[in-house]
């Protein structure tokens, strides 16, 4: 019995790994420089170092997949960038977006173009074609740590590669020295591209912007449930002890009502508790400045025990939300006509060679799950092997990742 047991679980783990499609994967990633004089320069110049560009978030949009590196050490040659997915080449080298001036830090007196990148770790593309990125505006995160420009909403479009908007956050947005904004999500109803939100968490001051795309204003919300756990901060990944204290990270958005109104459920990313509050509570500046909305937030549930999550995402059809699972090495699910509580949760993917930190997740137009998993505790803290795979994107469908799980309806 205990062998059948054993097979079991083994023909399990193989179905499960099988449903992922492989569609990028590198050792160290490479630029599709201008030509071999420009990289043989930047190597020369440090502005270059191989070993120190990691993949950390992704975005799909028809034929691009974007991939951010954002500016963790020094060497990085650009932050935003994107891979073809057509012709299918998994060892793709990335191409800057929207060109490589704008990912180049200014020298000098140089002035910061508007389209500058100076260092983004996720981006979001939303229904009106529009490419919204979140600029935290520093270089060398874990070196010099080099403050190039405030951060900013960078807003892109995607039909035309030219700039829509900056919007630089106001001072009483963050919180001094403490701040720091590597997410955002677009809430907007396709057809009323101008009435756009975008919600931008703080993981280190412990806060909520908010940014209206009409009125271009933004406010900065607290709430307790903002914050880490601090029993949930001691991690182990991938053979790396780590102690974060990370709060409000991942947010996703459930389908809107007939006000055009979501479930916005959030996390931080040092807990296992899920959270909600209705968008229109964030939306409306008064409202959500109000100490009285404090009650208006909502514990969803707990995700169980190592369920710390960085990345989420919400798929409308099957209502079930996804979310990375960073200790598990993999990405879990959740039906949100259920309980949130362990039983409930489902694994759709779990490979501790393949998906050591799972760190950014989307799901496309087309409901495809898309998976990145980059080993970065291992890189900030260690050293990773230049001659392992390191850094993977992977996509599933939605439907075929949660068949056989308690997300299925």
């Amino acid at each position: 019995m205990l062998k059948l047991a054993l097979l079991a679980g083994l023909v399990g783990f193989c179905a499960a790994a099988a449903k992922l499609e492989e569609v990028f994967a590198w050792k160290e990633v490479s630029y599709a420089w201008p030509n071999d004089e420009a990289r043989n320069e930047a190597v020369k110049n440090g502005e270059y170092i191989r070993e120190n560009n990691l993949p950390l978030g992704l975005e799909r949009w028809k034929d691009k997949l974007f991939v951010t590196v954002p500016r963790w050490k020094s060497g990085v040659a650009s932050s935003l960038n994107y891979v073809p997915l057509s012709p299918a080449n998994k060892t793709a080298s990335l191409i800057p977006y929207p060109d490589w001036k704008a990912n180049t830090i200014p020298k000098g007196e140089e002035k910061l173009e508007d389209n500058a990148i100076v260092s983004t770790f996720r981006v979001s593309a939303d229904s009106c074609d529009r490419l919204w990125v979140i600029d935290t505006g520093v270089a060398d995160i874990l070196g010099g740590y080099k403050i190039i420009a405030p951060p900013a909403i960078v807003i892109f479009d995607l039909t035309t590669d030219k700039l829509i908007r900056r919007y630089n956050l106001k001072p009483e947005d963050q919180k001094a020295d403490a701040s720091f904004f590597a997410n955002i999500i677009v809430d907007v109803i396709p057809g009323k591209c101008d009435e756009a939100y975008a919600y931008i968490p703080d993981l280190g001051g412990y806060g909520l912007v908010v940014y209206s795309y009409a009125e271009n204003d933004s406010w900065r919300i607290k709430h307790n449930y903002f914050h880490f756990d601090p029993i949930q901060g001691d991690m182990t990944i991938g053979g790396v002890d780590i102690q974060w204290t990370d709060g409000i990270f991942g947010l996703a958005l459930g389908p809107a009502d007939e006000t055009g109104d979501r479930t916005v459920y959030f996390h931080a990313l040092a807990s296992t508790t899920e959270f909600s509050v209705n968008s229109s509570v964030l939306k409306n500046k008064t409202i959500a400045l109000d100490s009285l909305s404090y009650d208006l937030y909502k514990i969803e549930g707990n995700k169980g025990e190592k369920s710390q999550t960085s990345a989420s995402v919400f798929d409308e059809k099957a209502n079930v939300l996804l979310f990375t699972q960073l200790v598990k090495d993999g990405v879990a699910c959740w039906n949100a006509n259920k309980t949130l509580n362990a039983q409930n949760v489902g694994m759709v993917a779990e490979d501790h060679e393949n998906l050591i930190f799972t760190n950014d997740i989307k799901v496309d137009s087309e409901r495809n799950l898309w998976i990145l998993s980059d080993k970065m505790p291992a890189f900030l803290y260690k050293k990773l092997n230049p001659e392992e795979i390191n850094y993977r994107i992977y996509k599933v469908a939605v439907d075929e990742a949660i068949r056989g799980t308690p997300c299925e309806a």
